[in-house]
């Protein structure tokens, strides 16, 4: 049986896509990214604020490095944030696809390899790509023939990656090798329902179990990868929720971004929240996140 949560708002903004949600631990602090806002935010929760940096291109996600820097994301770029001084350095370019597509989602594997995804906006379905970047710049391919490449999670053994390429409206279940990041696709591990939005971003548990954002679902749904069940429900009192990040004390506080660029005028007048950072204690643990390192 699914057990039904509610997330309250914690963070009034107007992110058109809030995303790439992610407690840094050194930090204790939650980045995250307004898309076409150009912007990355971190959430301060002794102050209930948020710092900001503002970029030229869209960000679409964000990694921990250090105690005084992140890497992020850019539409065709990956670069080094000096959070003191501002000063971005160059890791690497990403194929953008002549401008059709850009960066999406991505996280760093339990080796500190940078995986990041991309999506095909005006590109032909199919034309984007699953790539791990590592610090002295060297660009993979690791899967091809994706369309919107998002949520990615790695297991506590680290013999199983957890992968989502949103219209397929699966995750799928990678054998993975720590040493090589070598990945084998090993089946679907959850298949999601089209009554209940898509799926974007996504974190694990202490428990193993998946917590996905979906897009028009109006929540975080919870799901067993090995049975595929459906657990848990976190719903959200808008339609877009692109990611979620377990933080704060214990890793024990699920944040959620939210979207509001797509939205009508009448929905955005229905639901005013729309890209507001939001919270909910689901009564479970997450895992901390993974810095890119060497």
């Amino acid at each position: 049986m699914c057990t039904l949560l509610t997330a309250s708002m914690l963070f009034k903004s107007e992110a058109s896509t809030g995303e790439g949600a992610i407690w840094h631990p050194g930090r204790n602090s939650l980045f995250w990214v307004d898309i076409e806002g150009q912007t990355l935010f971190e959430y301060l929760p002794q102050e209930n604020n948020c710092r900001k940096w503002s970029f030229d291109r869209m960000v679409s996600t964000v990694v921990p490095e250090s105690n005084i820097s992140v890497v992020v994301a850019l539409q065709n770029e990956i670069v080094r944030l000096e959070l003191e001084t501002g000063q971005l350095n160059t890791i690497a370019l990403i194929d953008d696809m002549q401008g059709k597509g850009r960066c999406n989602d991505g996280k760093c594997d339990p080796e500190g390899r940078f995986w990041i995804g991309t999506i095909a906006k005006k590109a032909p379905t199919g034309s984007a790509k699953l790539y791990t970047v590592l610090q002295d710049g060297t660009v993979t391919t690791k899967i091809s023939n994706v369309t919107n490449s998002n949520g990615i999670v790695w297991t506590s053994d680290k013999k199983y990656m957890y992968y989502i390429d949103t219209p397929t409206r699966q995750v799928s279940r990678y054998l993975y090798d720590v040493k090589t990041g070598n990945i084998e696709l090993d089946g679907i591990a959850v298949s999601i329902p089209e009554n209940t939005g898509k799926p974007d971003g996504m974190t694990i548990d202490k428990n193993g179990n998946l917590w996905i954002g979906q897009w028009g679902g109006y929540g975080v749904y919870c799901y067993n990868p090995v049975s595929g069940e459906l657990l848990s429900k976190i719903e959200v009192p808008v339609p877009n929720v692109p990611s979620c990040a377990f933080g704060g004390e214990n890793l024990e506080t699920l944040y959620i971004t939210t979207a509001r660029g797509t939205l009508s005028t009448d929905e955005l007048i229905k639901y005013p929240d729309s890209g507001s950072l939001f919270v909910c204690k689901p009564g479970v643990q997450g895992v901390s996140a993974n810095y890119f390192t060497k």
